[in-house]
């Protein structure tokens, strides 16, 4: 027992030693300089720095855990300036080799922070240079999470004209390794002014660790404005109706996150007055100018219920919900009309005279089958102007998690078993509760443009695939729900796209009321108004009934099939020989000492 004692520091020297020498043939076999150090399966995130040459062609593969998924992050890269993207990139694939699927594709000209995730067990990235003669630097950061698990308020969708925002836990520390994404979209005819009031994240001139990347557009691949860390109090304006918003963190240094507010601007050119009207609001905006040439301050404008001011900035904005504010609902037939009256309050100082025009604005907006009619009458003395526009109702889709439709899947791409159940909700953004969502038709394509190949899922109110399920009419929501499928060919994303029809609730005749029909009587009823909604990718998970341990292993596309280094499998064979040599010593050892210790030793005498 001691002699087995003896020997374990032996043990543990040797799978020292092969640890060790497994790392050096990973390094020595290429000329990427690379400080990867190694990595294990308890190794949850790893953070490193590529120092690259000329002509280099390089590859690393990530083999995540079980029941796990990757997030690779290359949040600082400085490659050749001068270089193209088809001689010289960043690639990231799909598996454990360059020809897996290509999530994506990094170069010099790329603006914006390049973060991938795949549920995949393997994830590839290639590092591929030109001939320049330069030094080239990726700092890459990469950490195996559960896909299931969510941080709370960390990211969403705004939509309102202005709000607010803040990091996971603000003013506390902002939790590891969260990536979150906030999409702020405001209506057509504006930009937005993003505010920081403040940001206090780990300090890094690179802003490598922890940082906000601001995106002119509606996803993180519109054009990079800013990418921001430390203790900063930054401003962004972006050039459309449209913002991005990403906090990525890593493993350490959490500090208070950041705190942000928005407002909108309007940008179009108004000469006088415009009006817009939604499924939930009109919005008449006036001319500063005009109302100057008129001799009126915007501050004397009230609604027929004073209380509801407008928002002044470059115009001035009424934003009018269609049940609120005085907003008057008048049902004619088969129309909807709301109207309210914008007036000008005066203080003269006599009861008897005034010296100034009369000013009236009255907006109104009529629904009426299959389209929304705006108008605005302007009234001063006896001069009317008439404006007219059409309009649309505001509809969204979104997937959920179980057919209690409670939590939206915030997540894009969305990731699914081949066959599961996949919710999907289309939703109605109106204040009037007399309307309904039904949903016509529902397709899906491999890709965003819905060109061939397409499935249908729903057809004129139908089931057209056997997993599919309609919901019954509920007010502003239509739901569905299929199991989901992949297209051959090996196209791995999914889009869904429905063609929904809005109705009265109270017209028994409507479209929306007669359900499935033949696609000959589809056009025989009313309905108030249709519009599309699309979402995606949906995309699969890879087969994960193989088991998958954590590692880091490196590959060098320069020679492919000669010395290549140690894997993990390699390093297993050599701990399990070195314990079976030290187990026969051990039983070898232990006999020949049990035999002596047995007998003794006798001298033979002299025949």
């Amino acid at each position: 027992m001691e002699a087995m004692r003896s020997l374990i520091p032996l043990v543990l020297l040797i799978v020292s030693c092969l640890a060790e020498f497994n790392l050096t043939q990973s390094e020595g076999k290429s000329s990427c300089r690379a400080s990867l150090g190694g990595a294990s399966q308890s190794e949850i995130h790893k953070a490193f720095i590529l120092q690259l040459n000329s002509d280099e062609d390089c590859a690393w593969t990530l083999e995540r855990p079980e029941n796990k998924s990757t997030r690779i992050v290359f949040s600082h890269f400085q490659l050749d300036p001068d270089g193209s993207c088809e001689r010289e990139n960043i690639k990231v694939f799909d598996g454990n080799s360059t020809n897996g699927s290509l999530l994506g594709e990094v170069c010099s000209t790329s603006h914006y922070v390049p973060i991938f995730e795949s549920a995949s067990k393997t994830l590839t990235f290639q590092v591929v240079t030109d001939s320049a003669k330069i030094q080239r630097t990726v700092f890459i950061f990469y950490y195996f999470f559960s896909p299931g698990t969510s941080i709370p308020k960390c990211g969403g969708y705004l939509d309102t004209l202005e709000g607010s925002f803040t990091s996971p836990n603000y003013p506390k520390p902002h939790p590891e390794m969260a990536y979150c994404v906030w999409h702020i979209q405001v209506e057509k005819g504006y930009k937005i002014k993003l505010n920081f009031k403040e940001i206090f994240l780990e300090v890094d001139e690179q802003c490598r660790f922890d940082f906000v990347a601001v995106y002119d557009g509606s996803s993180t691949t519109s054009g990079l404005i800013g990418q921001v860390c430390g203790r900063v109090r930054p401003t962004f304006e972006s050039s459309s109706d449209s913002l991005t918003v990403v906090l990525s963190t890593d493993y350490a240094n959490s500090y208070r996150g950041f705190s942000a507010s928005y407002t909108s601007i309007y940008t179009e050119t108004v000469n006088t007055t415009s009006l817009t009207c939604s499924s939930d609001k009109m919005r008449a905006i006036i001319n500063k100018s005009y109302l100057e040439s008129l001799r009126y301050n915007e501050i004397n404008l009230k609604l027929n219920d004073p209380t509801c001011r407008p928002k002044i900035s470059n115009v001035v904005e009424f934003s009018i919900p269609l049940d609120g504010c005085g907003t008057i609902k008048k049902v004619e037939d088969h129309s909807i009309t709301y109207t309210n009256i914008i007036t000008f309050t005066t203080f003269s100082t006599s009861e008897v005279i005034t010296r100034q025009k009369q000013f009236q604005i009255i907006v109104k907006c009529e629904m009426e089958y299959n389209s929304t009619v705006e108008m605005m009458y302007i009234t001063e003395d006896d001069v009317i102007q008439n404006q007219s526009a059409l309009g649309k109702y505001n509809t969204s889709m979104a997937l959920f998690e179980s057919e209690s439709f409670e939590k939206p899947i915030q997540k894009s791409p969305y990731y699914v078993d081949l066959n599961q159940t996949v919710f999907v909700q289309v939703s109605l953004q109106a204040s009037d509760p007399n309307l309904v969502v039904f949903l016509d038709t529902c397709s899906a394509s491999p890709t965003s443009d819905f060109a061939s190949p397409t499935y249908d899922l729903i057809e004129s109110g139908c089931n057209r695939d056997e997993t599919c399920e309609v919901y019954p009419l509920s007010g502003h929501y239509g739901r569905f729900h299929f199991n989901a499928f992949k297209f051959l060919k090996s196209l791995s994303s999914v889009y869904l796209r429905c063609k929904v029809l809005i109705c009265d609730s109270g017209d028994n005749q409507s479209r929306c009321s007669q359900g499935c029909i033949s696609r000959r009587k589809r056009d025989i009823s009313s309905y108030k108004w249709k519009t599309d909604a699309i979402i995606g990718p949906i995309r699969l998970k890879r087969d994960r009934r193989a088991s998958a341990n954590s590692g880091f292993q490196y590959q060098n596309h320069r020679d492919d099939t000669q010395n290549q280094p140690f894997n993990s499998l390699h390093l297993f064979s050599f701990v399990v020989l070195a314990l079976n040599v030290v187990i026969v010593a051990t039983v070898v050892v232990r006999h020949f000492v049990n035999r002596r210790t047995a007998y003794n030793y006798q001298k033979l005498q002299d025949c």
